[in-house]
């Protein structure tokens, strides 16, 4: 019999600054069937990211035709820029049986749970907004005004937290990283991912 199951769609999402990307990049280090889905975005490469690696860094035009074109599970504006997440970045992916991780913000979240009911929505909290905004500014990444747009969009996010699945108070990152996992080996072991043929 094979009982060989359907990927899962794994959204994450939270406030700028609360740890997301350290969290993700710890669950992907520490389970092999997941594969991160690379987002679009208009925004200009940080130092370090790599295209197609971290982003598929692209032109406000070319974003546009794809746009046009549905490409996209998701896309919104945040923060002044555009991101989106390609169709084809999720689709096949799934149906070989890998697990699809999205790292994405809350108006992308809605739509993909809109379009995909059986995802598994997970937002971060901070423990608090003073430690929010310490760890913002701890990134020196983003200008005064872009720390205090991030940290009035992040009052509006947690706004949203009873439509995700899971909250994860990121306090203590040993203890946030567990409680993913837990989630993770959990939501892998549903019955609707698994579709014998007798």
């Amino acid at each position: 019999m094979d009982v060989q199951p359907t990927g899962m769609l794994l959204v994450i999402s939270g406030p700028s600054g609360v740890g997301k990307g350290t969290l993700v990049q710890w669950l992907m280090a520490q389970d092999d069937s997941i594969v991160f889905s690379v987002s679009a975005t208009t925004r200009a490469p940080r130092e370090g990211e790599i295209d197609h690696q971290h982003y598929h860094f692209m032109t406000e035009a070319d974003y546009a035709r794809l746009v046009r074109e549905n490409a996209f599970l998701e896309h919104a504006e945040v923060h002044g820029h555009h991101y989106g997440t390609l169709v084809s970045e999720v689709a096949d992916r799934r149906a070989a049986g890998q697990n699809v991780l999205l790292d994405i913000d809350t108006q992308g979240a809605l739509q993909v749970m809109q379009k995909a009911p059986d995802a598994v929505s997970v937002f971060i909290l901070p423990p608090s907004f003073e430690e929010l905004e310490r760890r913002l500014r701890g990134r020196q990444t983003e200008s005064e005004a872009d720390i205090r747009r991030r940290l009035a969009n992040a009052r509006q996010e947690v706004l949203l937290l009873p439509r995700y699945a899971y909250a994860l108070v990121n306090d203590d990152l040993d203890r946030a990283c567990a409680t993913l996992k837990c989630i993770v080996d959990a939501e892998k072991q549903r019955t609707t991912r698994f579709h014998p043929q007798l």
